[in-house]
């Protein structure tokens, strides 16, 4: 069980940085798509903001200990920190797709691994966040299609 309590740590760094990440889109984004992603990268770190609780309260369910802390968070997370900078919509659509295809392949990987641990609550978590992603990704992407 360490194993997966420690891939969610690190899961859960990685969605208090990517909450970050997506506000600081919201607050500087520009570009013709400003409405839409304005509004839309609100939905999506207030949907982060969500499963960072969720992620932390289902460690301390596991008996063990979440991340709590902005230095662990960036000690242990793989998503890149954004600029506090004017970004173009194009930019910010790249980053959250690239975010996001990480932040799946690694609810995956705490997926089997919990799987082979029999943690089947874990394991039925990470299929709520597989199907999340997914769908975003999905339509993110159709947002390049030109």
């Amino acid at each position: 069980m360490e194993n997966v309590v420690n891939e969610l740590n690190v899961y859960l760094s990685d969605l208090n940085v990517f909450y970050r990440k997506l506000q600081n889109y919201h607050w500087n984004i520009k570009g013709p798509l400003f409405f839409v992603f304005h509004a839309k990268l609100e939905e999506y770190y207030d949907e982060i903001n969500s499963q960072i609780d969720i992620v932390a309260e289902h460690i301390l369910m596991l008996g063990k200990q979440p991340l709590g802390t902005m230095k662990d968070y960036l000690q242990n997370t793989c998503i890149a920190e954004a600029n506090n900078e004017k970004v173009n919509d194009n930019v910010v659509c790249d980053n959250v797709i690239k975010d996001y295809e990480s932040l799946l392949q690694k609810v995956i990987k705490i997926k089997k691994e919990a799987d082979e641990q029999n943690l089947y609550d874990t394991s039925a978590l990470m299929d709520n966040f597989i199907l999340s992603y997914t769908k975003h990704l999905w339509m993110l992407k159709q947002t390049l299609v030109k």
